[in-house]
């Protein structure tokens, strides 16, 4: 890595972009700022910033009192909930990281992310959709010769209760923390067993929350949807409650993201905007299609996590009667966004224009040389919340995903249009985006192979109206004796989490074979429907 070309951009960055604040500071100035005002709603719980702060407080005087010291690392593993958002901020007052998990992770990815993280504690609702945490936590723990505490938010089973930790009485200890050091760390998308960990400042979550907020034209009239997980950076800084927070908003918690609590929940709050992924989008429009619902008060939709196409970004401003706004943006870093004032052209056919004065973008060839305006290649990205490396000595990735000037590789294929704005036209690498979750289909291939029936396998993403993408796995007649109800099994048997699941099976002839030699995954997606 260029270290003095690392110190002069975030020498400007520290100048010019990072707020000099931790987020610890940041909701304890809300709450002088904004005081009685609703910061969050969650069903009948309404927390005003004074409320939301003087909770964190607590749960931070209860971590401390437990043991919890500056530096440990937490996995949390939680739905949309007020109590999230409580841990979160009290985790950020005294240097705690939050290691951030989806709900819909498994046992599979657990292990990964408890190994990986050296995580002191594992935090969790019982049960969340019919599915049990507590059952999965007690197989884990039986898997790995690690120690940690498990705290459970509802029927803890014999583990710790979740608000135990509420401590009202616990005399605070001032914490050193500096805005620059480490918030949390959140899991690139596609994560696995062993997965690929983010590290993430309090300056930078700030920093793009502020930064996308302003693009978006966020005031303190905005109400927001958290309609997704609050465990995806969309979610939480791009710019998500904490853009919401800093305009003294209000944020208002979708319990699951189905489309019916969705829209009524819109109804019922007036909300304004909210984010969305593609597939989601779909299901609401569908819904709305059945249900006469009054949703007059949305301004604005963010919608990203893949690509959207020309017509249905139509349909989705049509059916929902606002504007959209696109955003592409990467866990790792960057985004870039459509404006509420830009034509309909740039809405719908393009992914916008990146958010801050510190980001930088350039499009390059096979050979790392820049492509000119309208020419495709691979997006690079470099700016102050754009990271250098990902967690934990993963020195072999870490070496591969900067370019000499520091830019980050995407992956992702893109042109810059004359107006200045990018398309985002696909991805360089595999990686499967089903329903704005994204699979590494050598993932599913390797646990395939423990199938002594597969003699070879092939997992890819074929289109689909509703997903975007969904799931295929290929595998050669020699084997199509397989079920494919079996291929299903072998992989929940895994523990993997239900999104890597298949959606269905393509027996092949002959694997189709590039001018190389290599397995040609294109020639294998195109002839899918043959």
């Amino acid at each position: 890595m260029n270290i003095e070309l690392k110190e002069k951009l975030e020498k400007f960055y520290d100048e010019q972009v990072w707020p000099h604040m931790t987020l610890g500071e940041f909701i304890e100035d809300c709450a002088k700022k904004y005081r009685d005002k609703i910061a969050l709603v969650d069903g009948v719980v309404e927390l005003s910033y004074q409320e939301l702060n003087r909770k964190a407080c607590h749960y931070a005087n209860g971590l401390l009192k437990a043991g919890f010291k500056k530096g440990d690392r937490i996995v949390l593993q939680l739905p949309n909930c007020h109590e999230f958002v409580i841990i979160l901020f009290a985790m950020f007052k005294i240097g705690v990281i939050p290691v951030l998990s989806l709900p819909a992770h498994r046992k599979n990815e657990i292990k990964g992310i408890l190994e990986k993280s050296g995580a002191k504690a594992y935090i969790a609702k019982d049960k969340y959709l019919g599915f049990s945490y507590v059952d999965m936590i007690r197989e884990v723990r039986e898997e790995l010769n690690i120690d940690f505490e498990v705290y459970i938010l509802g029927d803890n089973q014999g583990y710790k209760n979740f608000y135990k930790l509420n401590d009202k009485d616990y005399s605070s200890q001032y914490i050193d923390i500096d805005y620059k050091e480490m918030a949390l760390l959140m899991l690139s998308s596609g994560t696995t067993g062993s997965p690929k960990m983010i590290p993430m400042k309090h300056c930078e979550l700030i920093c793009s929350a502020i930064a996308i907020g302003s693009a978006l034209n966020y005031s303190d009239a905005t109400i927001y949807l958290m309609a997704l997980s609050l465990s995806h950076k969309f979610v939480l800084s791009y710019p998500g409650i904490i853009g919401v927070f800093y305009h003294g908003a209000k944020c208002v918690i979708s319990m699951t993201p189905s489309p019916d609590e969705i829209i009524y929940n819109i109804e019922e709050h007036n909300i304004s905007t909210m984010a969305l992924v593609p597939a989601l989008a779909s299901l609401c429009m569908d819904f709305l299609e059945f249900e006469k619902i009054n949703i007059s008060s949305l301004k604005i939709i963010q919608v990203g996590g893949s690509v959207l196409e020309y017509n249905k970004a139509f349909e989705i401003e049509k059916s929902f009667g606002c504007i959209i706004s696109q955003l592409y943006g990467m866990t790792e870093g960057l985004v870039m966004c459509t404006r509420f004032d830009d034509n309909m052209d740039t809405r719908l056919n393009t992914q916008g224009k990146p958010v801050s004065i510190g980001d930088s973008v350039k499009i390059v060839d096979e050979f790392g040389e820049e492509v000119n305006t309208g020419d495709y290649g691979e997006l690079l990205i470099r700016g102050p919340y754009t990271m250098y490396e990902y967690y934990g000595g993963m020195n072999d990735v870490n070496n591969s995903i900067l370019d000499k000037e520091l830019y980050f590789r995407t992956g992702d294929r893109a042109r810059k249009l004359s107006n200045e704005n990018y398309q985002i036209a696909g991805r360089v690498k595999e990686m499967i985006i089903k329903g704005g979750e994204k699979i590494i289909p050598s993932e599913l291939e390797n646990l395939l192979l423990k199938n002594k029936k597969i003699s070879e396998v092939q997992v890819v993403g074929v289109p689909d109206e509703i997903l975007g993408e969904k799931i295929c796995v290929c595998i050669l007649e020699k084997d199509k004796n397989l079920m494919f109800s079996e291929i299903v099994q072998t992989l929940k048997e895994t523990g993997i989490a239900e999104f890597k699941i298949p959606d269905c099976m393509k027996i092949i002839d002959n694997w189709p074979l590039t001018a190389t030699g290599k397995i040609d995954r294109k020639r294998l997606i195109e002839n899918y429907g043959n």
